[in-house]
């Protein structure tokens, strides 16, 4: 999976998935691929404002929202009190550590889903996310 480098590929990479290319949002989408790790919304308000910045909390939430809905990145609850975002939107399922909060890649090819139940009337299958939550050893 290739990432954008430049802000040139970000830009256009916005662009291509309808996005307006607003200074915050390529600043927001740049970090997101430069870390290409799971981030909460939180973890990129604080890392977006490091370089003394002032990028407001409601632009980072809504921000990330957009690149989620336009796919750009994909939203992960893993975690009932916070939403990570990833960088990654091919097929792939998750780890996550309950008690460090990381959020960590399993390939597609690594869990099979056997069997789903029938689908409610007039809905159709978008994908199958499986997170499995991991606990330190006593």
């Amino acid at each position: 999976m290739s990432h954008p480098e430049s802000e040139a590929e970000i830009v256009s990479l916005l662009r291509n998935h309808d996005i307006y290319p607003t200074t915050q949002r390529v600043i927001i989408a740049r970090l997101l691929f430069e870390k290409c790790t799971h981030l909460s919304a939180e973890d990129v308000f604080r890392l977006v404002n490091a370089d003394n910045r002032h990028v407001s909390k409601a632009t980072v939430y809504n921000t990330l929202g957009l690149l989620a809905e336009k796919g750009v990145v994909r939203e992960v609850i893993a975690d009932p009190t916070r939403i990570f975002y990833d960088p990654n939107t091919q097929p792939h399922h998750h780890f996550f550590d309950v008690a460090t909060g990381e959020l960590t890649d399993i390939s597609a090819d690594q869990i099979q889903v056997s069997s789903l139940p029938p689908l409610p009337p007039g809905a159709r299958l978008e994908g199958v996310d499986v997170i499995v939550r991991l606990r330190p050893a006593k």
